[in-house]
């Protein structure tokens, strides 16, 4: 079956044109009769070498739960599962006001699903890699607190999920590595954001080792320590997405209502696409990336993951603040937003906002129809084809920053594990091959083997930054758009090179049941934007099914 778009560098030198001539189309745009562009057949069954982990001490992550967890029957599970699965934050909100459910019994209920269903049965996912011991503790305090506190934001109680290469200081970040299986650390900076929103860590999610900078053909999700991540809408059938893999597989399989994940270059928006989820992969440097496991400091951003619109301009706003430690923080002239979810409401429409579609996506049917749903909203679709541009030395800068960004991660936080280069870590997993390293480490030994003069490494950035933001820019300008509309994560490249934003949000299924996602990209920090269009499309479209197997 196709991979979508396997490795992220991939992702960047991918072109949908080469044809510099733009026409503006907005008749109706007619549907094919095909229902999509997968190339999968049906029958084709994914092959792995490893499936779960070796590393994972399964009983050391559930001990901290075993008395509570031993109070869930089936039948108490069942009565939660009517309350909670498939429920948006407002309604679980809605759910603890009126004194049907309290974020003790929500955390539970996580925990015990968790346990019932993510390892080692014929519905595993590997998707979860370690549980937090204190969010049952942090439960009751909020339960406690909750009449007493005031002004509470709307993530508060509620459990995120974060991928496992962003520090916390009661789980190890391991990035999917055995070399950092020791690595404890204080929290990142969005960790304590959350926790000082209100939100609940509930643990960390499984990910594509290294965000997926580390072999070059081992399938999305793969990591010594998590295990492999299977995909809930087809196990073995359709591709995770990478590198966000657990914290999407999560999410839609109803293990945490909300997670956190990462992105270089399509990390957020193919697996959020792959598992029909929404994705918001921020502006640069709008979320604080200091105390996250980097691969590159140019283009490296967290974002959120979750099942709505609205439940993503929640977490977004909950992990906005300016951290001037980080070398991308935006300046004190821009206004940033703290709520970006208000603004979502009954009466959002796209009415007056022009939108580009590329004109090489116009044989994708679930296109072509979401296309015609942001018409009937309102929306100006204009068809152009896609700028000649390409991104050359997309996967060099990725080599060079990660020599720099991930050798200086490992001198100021990894104090408790043996490895302190890269260097290291490539000669820590030759000694176990076998079992560290079962696809190899080809881009990790890439990494070292690359080097570049300051000068040389700048050039290369401010290349890439003009030519992705030429792919975008020219059609905007010529056609006076707001942004662009594409697929899943087929233009993240472009998007991580201009250091643009981009949202994806489910926009059907494929004949197969293969989820797929339309995507949204615009300008630096027009979240707001992006986040009011692909409101407007999920409240008109409503394309969004859970997967079948995990709804019981």
């Amino acid at each position: 079956m196709k991979k979508i778009l396997f490795l992220c560098m991939i992702l960047a030198i991918i072109s949908c044109g080469k044809d510099k001539k733009n026409s503006e189309d907005t008749q109706d745009i007619v549907v094919s009769d095909s229902t999509g562009t997968s190339d999968y057949q049906g029958d084709v069954i994914l092959q792995f070498k490893v499936l779960d982990s070796k590393y994972l001490e399964k009983n050391v992550m559930w001990s901290p739960f075993e008395i509570e967890l031993y109070k869930i029957t089936e039948k108490k599970y069942d009565s939660l599962k009517t309350i909670i699965l498939e429920k948006d934050i407002t309604e679980l909100q809605n759910s603890i006001a009126q004194d049907s459910l309290t974020y003790e019994e929500l955390t539970l209920f996580y925990l015990y699903r968790m346990r019932k269903l993510d390892r080692e049965n014929e519905l595993a996912l590997n998707s979860v890699i370690a549980l937090n011991p204190d969010v049952l503790s942090n439960a009751r305090l909020r339960d406690r607190n909750y009449k007493n506190t005031k002004d509470k934001s709307p993530i508060y109680g509620m459990p995120v999920l974060l991928k496992d290469n962003i520090n916390t200081a009661t789980m190890a970040t391991t990035a999917g590595a055995v070399a950092l299986q020791g690595n404890t650390t204080p929290d990142a900076f969005i960790a304590a954001q959350l926790e000082k929103e209100g939100a609940l860590i509930l643990g960390k999610a499984n990910l594509s080792e290294w965000a997926y900078f580390f072999c070059n053909d081992c399938p999305s999700g793969y990591s010594a320590v998590g295990g492999q991540t299977l995909n809930p809408y087809g196990r073995r059938l359709f591709d995770t997405g990478g590198s966000s893999s657990g914290s999407a597989v999560a999410v839609a399989a109803n293990f945490s209502p909300l997670a956190v994940g990462t992105e270089t270059s399509g990390s957020i928006l193919s697996p959020a696409s792959q598992n029909s989820l929404v994705g918001l992969k921020p502006t640069v440097g709008l979320l604080s990336r200091r105390g996250i496991v980097p691969i590159s400091s140019t283009l490296d951003t967290p974002g959120p993951i979750t099942k709505t619109v609205r439940d993503n301009a929640v977490l977004l706003s909950a992990m906005v603040g300016r951290d001037t430690l980080d070398s991308k923080v935006y300046a004190d002239s821009i206004e940033i937003k703290k709520d970006y979810y208000s603004a979502l409401t009954d009466t959002t429409s796209l009415r007056g906002v022009r939108l580009g579609a590329i004109k090489e996506l116009m044989k994708d049917s679930l296109y072509s129809k979401a296309l015609n749903e942001l018409k009937k909203i309102g929306a100006k679709i204009v068809i152009f084809k896609a700028e000649d541009v390409e991104l050359s030395d997309f996967k060099r800068l990725l080599s060079l920053d990660m020599k720099n960004d991930l050798s200086a991660y490992l001198e100021r936080y990894a104090k408790r594990v043996d490895v302190k280069t890269i260097e290291d870590i490539v000669v820590f997993n030759t000694e176990d091959s076998v079992q560290r390293i079962p696809y190899g480490q080809a881009l990790l030994e890439g990494v070292v083997k690359d080097s570049a003069s300051i000068e040389e490494l700048q050039a290369i950035k401010d290349t890439l930054k003009s030519r992705g933001r030429k792919f975008f820019n020219a059609p905007m300008n010529k056609h006076q758009l707001d942004g662009i509309v594409s697929i899943n994560n087929y233009h993240a490249g472009f998007a991580a090179a201009a250091e643009y934003p981009a949202i994806t949000v489910p926009m059907g299924y494929d004949k197969y049941g293969e989820p797929k996602g339309l995507t949204f990209i615009s300008v630096p920090y027009s979240e707001q934007d992006l986040l009011r269009w692909a409101y407007a499309y999920e409240k008109e479209s409503k394309q969004r099914k859970p997967p079948k197997d995990y709804i019981k």
